[in-house]
């Protein structure tokens, strides 16, 4: 019987690799890793970087969730997420009926309200209270969208399907995210909005990045400029371009082409400054201070950990950030402060982002490992960061 401190990146690893027959030295030689780092991974002595994980996947042929063990059931269920997730799917499921006669819609304004309400709520990394309320406005939109047609109406039904994904994500659902953004892109299509169709290409650009086909995320960003590129100029249309560069700078840094990142971060930096913080636009949480989040996650993906510090250390985050963006990068501070020996500052940065955002830390796959790291590395394990591994459920 495989008991709880088995069950791990590593030994999942080791399963599939097995499935695969592949030996670890087969294995090795098809990913830019060395067999000394696979070993250690697959003993439970070295986490897994989020990088070394998608190569893993794309050599086995299998999704990284295989991988990683998400959705995290138990602990989905244990917080009452679990039971929500069908719900968003059934509403994703009925997009293509047309109106529906036994809805009593609220007035257009209303629903366009609360489809910006909810990507505010994620933001705020209330993801159950998002959740909760998802399913029906979808119902809502997609009657009056389809009753009353308006630019405005598919634009905010494009925005409740990149709610879905978003929670999707953040919940460790990969398929429904997929489904989601199918249905942003036919609500965006409807809605004439070159601007949404862009987003919604840098979002499959992030789900092809997390699965390490990086041919593919960086056209899917070629893509999205090409879209965007049709919109009037405007600042929402410079924030989604500058977006759109953050996300190939991440993709860049994963294929290991240097230029690239610098490339990218430097066309994003020039647009931030143009325009100043772009929160608000499709909330995307664009400005200076994402674009050196960014270049600090890039060097993060790299393995340039000392780098990485050093401008992690620099970067100051404003009280208006979003808390998603915060805890995202405060686990991505940890993991840098954990390969780089300063253990008790990475399990302080984890603490915080609980603090933050309890429900995204939980259920984020590279917090998990760098506590799970963290349990590794400390001789003698503090309480904290007993409390921490078991509340991920390690």
């Amino acid at each position: 019987m495989t008991s709880p401190d088995d069950d791990h990146t590593g030994t999942r690893i080791r399963e599939q690799r097995r499935l695969a027959r592949l030996t670890q030295r087969e294995l090795a030689g098809r990913i830019p890793y060395s067999y000394s780092l696979l070993n250690q991974v697959e003993c439970g002595a070295r986490p897994a970087t989020a990088a070394f994980i998608a190569a893993v996947a794309h050599a086995l042929k299998v999704d990284v969730t295989a991988l990683t063990g998400q959705p995290y059931v138990t602990e989905l269920q244990r917080d009452r997420l679990a039971e929500l997730v069908r719900p968003i799917r059934e509403a994703l499921d009925l997009y293509d009926l047309g109106s529906n006669p036994e809805i009593t819609a609220r007035p257009a304004h209303a629903l366009i309200t609360d489809a910006d309400r909810l990507c505010a709520q994620v933001r705020d990394t209330r993801l159950r209270r998002a959740a909760q309320a998802l399913p029906a406005v979808i119902a809502e939109l997609t009657h009056t969208a389809w009753a009353t047609p308006s630019t405005e109406l598919w634009q905010a039904l494009a925005s409740t399907y990149r709610t879905a994904h978003d929670i999707s994500v953040k919940l460790g659902y990969y398929d429904l995210s997929a489904v989601a953004l199918d249905r942003m892109a036919w609500a965006a299509e409807r809605a004439s909005d070159p601007c949404l169709g862009a987003v919604r290409q840098y979002m499959r650009a992030l789900v092809y990045f997390r699965e390490g086909e990086y041919t593919i995320g960086q056209r899917l960003v070629a893509s999205g400029h090409s879209i965007v590129g049709q919109a009037d100029p405007s600042r929402e249309a410079l924030a989604v371009t500058g977006q759109l560069h953050l996300g190939g700078s991440l993709i860049a840094a994963r294929a290991d082409d240097v230029d690239a990142v610098v490339d990218h971060i430097g066309e994003a930096r020039k647009i931030a400054k143009r325009i100043g913080d772009a929160s608000e636009v499709h909330w995307l949480s664009f400005g200076p201070v994402n674009v050196a989040m960014h270049r600090m996650s890039a060097a993060v993906e790299m393995g340039l950990y000392d780098t990485a510090l050093k401008q992690a250390r620099t970067i100051r985050l404003p009280a208006a950030l979003a808390t998603s963006r915060r805890a995202h990068f405060l686990i991505d501070r940890a993991r840098t402060e954990m390969e780089t020996g300063h253990t008790d500052a990475a399990l302080q940065h984890l603490v915080q982002a609980r603090r933050a955002a309890p429900e995204q830390t939980r259920y984020h796959p590279g917090a998990r490992e760098t506590i799970r790291g963290l349990v590794h590395l400390t001789r003698r394990t503090p309480d904290t960061l007993n409390h921490m591994a078991g509340w991920v459920g390690l």
